[in-house]
């Protein structure tokens, strides 16, 4: 959105007297709410959001304490063009600081503390790899060329490892991709085009995570916890331990209304009646859906009953073709789960480690790994990250928090000989030390000053399940009066699923959508039509090979461009 459509949109007419439900509270459902508000002139009354659980935030979560030990399921890679998302907090008010937004002060931290990883990737117990180039040969280079110029529904459900040669998968591309995004073979090929598309400004940084921004805190505390209060103060009703069962949508011809929503609150049966009049939201489907967590000396159990998110979307998906298909997502846990774990570390040894692997020093506020260190030779494919510190508001300063996951947890470990799955915290953090280079003998002072809670999650890549047109519902589907889809499962088109940047977009999509308002909702980065781009991608994936991105730059690019003003942008 360019400051031309930065207007303040008119009142809807009649807006005073609709009603907004929401179904879920995720940053999806919390974004809704607020632009409801902001663009919508709804008041905070008007607007009720629904949650199972007892908490906001979905999968933005951070909790636990120094002595239970802290635990967040996952993390967020943000970068500077999320222009939803940052057009969502520039007006959030900051909790830390008055007179500020949640984006001033995003952005003054990640300004003078810019992310940058000197250790990306580890192997052999403990070397490191210092190549920063991808590794990418002729053959893989006109593979990507062509996934990017072919369209989606000319792939269809090609899935990645369908689409590659078994050459592109020993790559240093396909490592440092895989890890970040935590891509697997068997996932769309749409999707990986998706991400070469919307991403290409990043492909230089790929070695270093270099123009990835990230929180000062976990992603509750730093994202949810000011939205939330932010809502909470204009109004807005947050019904907790909450289920919505079904919805009842009269269809006529194609026209689709949602007459009733059915709930099932504490133990009790409601139903609320809605009109054309009233809107409602859905975030259909759930990354972090049956999550469960284990301890350090248990291993969580994997939950494969159908949670109440999958059940209401399927219920709803049965009443017509355009509210998708989610079995296509939830039907194959094998492919969709992987396992994640957080280490609490009281003392210096833990520390002392990881600043050693990392090569810096975990000041206060200050990028602690830059990012994720990948376990090339991991059977489990296990990477680790040390976010800033303190990551939650009530670590204390002797205190070190670290993330890792692993996305083959049906595999055994090559120190642990079990599977990933089935290992206590405790066993988990075992397979990370000797991965690190720690002898056996040498491991216990490591464990005594170690809280670990593994999460398994069933669900946390069903969104990059192969899929068609039509899978994944519109955010409004046709004919739709007054229900609208948000989230990571809803369509979109060019943009990114698994990003915080798809959940916000959704929601701006559907509040001005269902309200009619005359206000864009923010363009998509068109990072991929932009020659500076383009021309620092070609020289970052092109090698001593003649590859065909190097033929677009030398005899096409840099053709048009000889003798102008642009001339050096490919040299």
């Amino acid at each position: 959105m360019n400051n031309y459509q930065r207007i303040h949109t008119r009142k809807p007419e009649g807006i005073e007297k609709k009603r907004a439900f929401l179904i879920g509270s995720g940053i999806a459902s919390l974004a809704a709410a607020e632009y409801l508000m902001r663009d919508g002139h709804m008041e905070g009354g008007q607007i009720t959001i629904f949650e199972q659980d007892g908490v906001s935030g979905g999968a933005l979560d951070g909790a636990g304490s120094p002595e239970e030990g802290f635990v967040a399921r996952g993390g967020r890679e943000m970068e500077a063009h999320y222009e939803c998302l940052w057009d969502l907090f520039g007006k959030i008010p900051s909790i830390e600081e008055e007179g500020r937004t949640v984006l001033d002060e995003f952005r003054e931290l990640n300004e003078i503390d810019p992310n940058f990883s000197k250790v990306r990737v580890i192997y052999n117990r403990g070397e490191k790899h210092r190549r920063t180039d991808l590794g990418l040969h002729e053959k893989n280079l006109n593979e990507l060329t062509k996934l990017i110029l072919t369209k989606e529904e000319d792939l269809g459900t090609q899935t990645v490892e369908e689409y590659f040669d078994s050459s592109f998968f020993e790559t240093d591309m396909w490592l440092y991709w895989r890890s970040m995004f935590a891509f697997e073979p068997w996932h769309s090929v749409v999707e990986m085009k998706r991400y070469m598309q919307r991403f290409i400004h990043l492909v230089p940084g790929m070695s270093t995570m270099r123009g990835l921004v990230f929180t000062k805190y976990n992603q509750y505390d730093s994202l949810v916890l000011p939205l939330k209060k932010h809502l909470e103060a204009k109004g807005v009703n947050f019904v907790f331990n909450t289920t919505v069962t079904d919805l009842d949508i009269a269809i006529e011809g194609e026209s689709k209304t949602v007459t009733a929503i059915h709930l099932l609150k504490e133990g009790q049966e409601e139903t609320i009646a809605t009109t054309a009049d009233d809107l409602v939201f859905f975030t259909n489907g759930s990354m972090t859906e049956n999550s469960s967590l284990g301890s350090t000396d248990a291993a969580p159990v994997l939950d494969t009953s159908e949670g109440a998110v999958w059940h209401l979307w399927k219920k709803i998906a049965a009443k017509d073709a355009v509210f998708g298909k989610p079995e296509v997502f939830c039907s194959d846990i094998d492919k969709t789960k992987w396992e994640s774990f957080t280490i609490t570390a009281k003392g210096s040894k833990m520390r002392e480690l990881l600043e050693a692997f990392a090569e810096r020093k975990f000041l206060p506020h200050r990028t602690a790994t830059g990012g994720i260190i990948t376990v090339k030779d991991s059977s489990w494919l296990m990477s680790v990250t040390v976010n800033r510190q303190p990551q939650f508001k009530n670590q204390p300063a002797d205190t070190t928090v670290a993330w890792a996951y692993g996305l083959f947890p049906d595999k055994k470990g090559d120190f642990i000989d079990k599977k990933m799955s089935e290992c206590t915290g405790k066993e988990l953090l075992q397979e990370l030390l000797y991965h690190f280079g720690i002898e056996p003998e040498a491991m216990q002072p490591y464990l005594d000053e170690c809280i670990v809670i593994p999460a398994m999650m069933p669900y946390i890549t069903s969104q990059f399940m192969p899929r068609l047109k039509g899978d994944r519902p519109e955010v409004i589907p046709q004919g739709s009066r007054n229900l609208a889809f948000l989230g990571q499962f809803c369509e979109i088109e060019n943009d990114c699923v698994f990003t915080v940047e798809y959940s916000v977009r959704s929601a701006i999509m559907a509040v001005y959508g269902l309200l009619n308002l005359e206000k864009l909702v923010p363009e998509i980065y068109p990072s991929l039509y932009d020659v500076r781009v383009l021309a620092t991608a070609v020289k970052t994936m092109k090698t001593d090979d003649e590859g065909i991105f190097k033929k677009i730059a030398e005899h096409v690019i840099k053709k048009k461009l000889e003798n102008t003003t642009f001339e050096d942008l490919v040299k």
